[in-house]
C-alpha cells in the first residue's frame, strides 16, 4: 500500500475529508488507513461536496476488494492499483468514479 502515491496512511476521516476539500473536484480520491478497523483500508472520493467512503479489505492475503453499494457483486483484485483502475469507469457501485488521484506526496 505504501507504494501507491493516493496512501495518504493513518491521517483520520477529518484529514482526508480536508485534503479532498482542497482539490474540490468532483471524482477526486484517496486512500487512507481506517480510524475504526484495524487492518483495513478506506477509499474516500468527493462527490458534490460529500466525501463517500468505501473500506478495503485484504482477503486470504492475496485479493483486495471494496465495499459498494447494496445489490452490486463483491469484485476481488490482486493488486490495489487493478481496483483502482477498475474503479475508474462508470457505474462500479460507488457515488463517483475515480477520476483526480489526490497524491500523499508533499501534503503530510
Amino acid at each position: 500500500m505504501e507504494n501507491l502515491s493516493v496512501y495518504h496512511g493513518p491521517i483520520g476521516k477529518k484529514e482526508g475529508e480536508r485534503r479532498l476539500a482542497l482539490d474540490g473536484r468532483d471524482g477526486c480520491y484517496l486512500i487512507r488507513n481506517s480510524d475504526s478497523v484495524p487492518d483495513v483500508y478506506c477509499l474516500c472520493v468527493l462527490c458534490k461536496g460529500t466525501v463517500y467512503t468505501y473500506r478495503l479489505h485484504k482477503y486470504g492475503g492475496c485479493s483486495w476488494a471494496a465495499e459498494t453499494i447494496p445489490g452490486v457483486q463483491k469484485r476481488y483484485f490482486r493488486q490495489i492499483k487493478n481496483l483502482i483502475a477498475a474503479f475508474q469507469q462508470p457505474d462500479q457501485g460507488i457515488a463517483m468514479r475515480l477520476l483526480y488521484p489526490v497524491t500523499a506526496q508533499g501534503r503530510a
